[in-house]
């Protein structure tokens, strides 16, 4: 199956090349799905393929028009990631994709293959915990400055300020992690993408090293969000999350032009972040159902929000369907996103003390870190996700001791709504 249908010349949608784009039954013995490809090697035809393969994988020749890159090693392609990674880009609208072992492989390797010493990285904060401790504890020890700006309305005049602060012209990465984790708050991908771009149009004789914008996608993309259509260069995934769908493996994506992911699949060769062709096969297996997925767990985080929001035991619920109408961030959602997601965050007085009482009260709700599987769960960011950000540091992000973090499954809505209402004590 084709990216583009014959009559029109029209792409398909999403949906469907997840289903059938890059796979020809006739290259598996006829098989509708494609099999799981467990093996480490394959045989070349003749030693001049081997030899032309091998040319292209170390970058000794370029690719020649029509040329495909030939199969040699697991470390460095195989045909599930292949296929899932076509399909991922697709649904991306970019041009190439990488798999690799989980989320945080998938970011530190785009920051290794971006970055040099002396460099300087503007991020939105918070983000991730992993990705916390990479640029607050890894990056820096390698010379590698990083800059952290509040997430939302004015994250894109703090990067800029950023910027000028630092340097314009040591600045090499503008990343993104929007909505944010755990605050949900959303930053304008389109106006940081374009100071990315502003930047780089400074550089004089170093075009070869752009200002890359690398947004996490992992909350509400594919289905609800993409990045790549508002500017972003570089599409990050943990797709252990809801691309994974199911909470039985761990991996990550990143897709963008072939001119950046070619270098960091080169790379990604090199340290071996590559996940496994088993991976490969289930990933292709979940991203068949991932908008279904998405849409209903979505609908079920609607209710449940609305439902915490009238509670008396709880002090605030954040879920991007009760941002306020009028308000800049509901502007900037409807302008960005196409849905809502489902994970929501509330909070309760009392403190830790409070929330950890809420928490071992669930019975259907399991109490366990990660997100976007078909069970629900529910997490503590301040101890758990995000134990390795300063608590002070939370606060004044709106993530408090209080705060619970709940990702909403596919569990028939009466027990989840029960098991709620139960764990918040009626």
């Amino acid at each position: 199956m084709k990216r583009r249908h014959t009559s029109g010349d029209r792409e398909f949608n999403p949906e469907t090349l997840a289903l059938g784009f890059a796979y020809e039954p006739e290259l598996s013995q006829q098989a509708v799905k494609p099999p799981v490809f467990l093996t480490s090697t394959f045989q070349f035809g003749s030693a001049l393929e081997g030899k032309r393969f091998f040319e292209l994988a170390y970058g000794l020749r370029e690719q020649e028009v029509g040329e495909r890159r030939g199969l040699i090693y697991s470390r460095l392609n195989n045909p599930n990631l292949q296929i899932f990674e076509e399909r991922m880009a697709a649904w991306d609208r970019t041009e190439m994709g990488a798999t690799f072992s989980t989320g945080m492989a998938a970011i530190s390797t785009c920051m290794l293959g971006l970055l040099k010493p002396g460099d300087v990285v503007l991020t939105t904060s918070p983000v991730y915990g992993g990705t916390h401790y990479l640029f607050s504890h890894v990056l820096p020890v390698y010379g590698i400055e990083v800059r952290f700006v509040d997430a939302g309305d004015d994250a894109p005049g703090a990067m800029r300020a950023a910027a000028e602060a630092a340097g314009r012209e040591r600045v090499r990465v503008l990343f993104v992690e929007t909505p944010a984790n755990p605050n949900l708050v959303h930053s304008d991908v389109a106006a940081i993408s374009a100071l990315g771009r502003e930047l780089t149009a400074e550089r004089d004789g170093e075009s070869s090293r752009p200002v890359v914008t690398l947004v996490d996608n992992t909350l509400l993309g594919p289905v609800f969000q993409r990045p790549a259509v508002a500017g972003a260069d570089i599409v990050l995934y943990s797709a252990t999350k809801f691309l994974g769908g199911h909470s039985d493996l761990v991996a990550g994506v990143a897709t963008g032009p072939e001119s950046l992911m070619r270098p960091i699949r080169d790379l990604r060769t090199i340290l071996g972040t590559i996940t496994t062709p088993f991976n490969g096969w289930l990933l292709l297996r979940s991203l068949e159902t991932v908008s279904v997925r998405m849409r209903r767990q979505a609908k079920s985080a609607r209710k449940l929000a609305r439902i915490l929001e009238e509670h008396p035991k709880v002090t605030r619920v954040l879920h991007p369907s009760l941002l306020e109408e009028g308000t800049a961030q509901r502007a900037l959602f409807e302008r960005q996103c196409t849905g809502d997601g489902s994970l929501l965050c509330f909070e309760v007085e009392g403190g830790e003390a409070a929330a950890f009482e809420v928490l071992d009260r669930f019975e259907v709700f399991r109490l366990a870190v990660s997100l976007g599987g078909t069970e629900s769960l529910v997490e503590h960011p301040m101890s758990m996700t995000h134990a390795d950000v300063p608590p002070a540091e939370l606060e004044a992000l709106g993530v408090s001791s209080g705060m619970i973090r709940v990702s909403v499954g596919l569990e028939h809505m009466s027990d989840l709504r029960r098991d709620l209402k139960h764990a918040l004590g009626g």
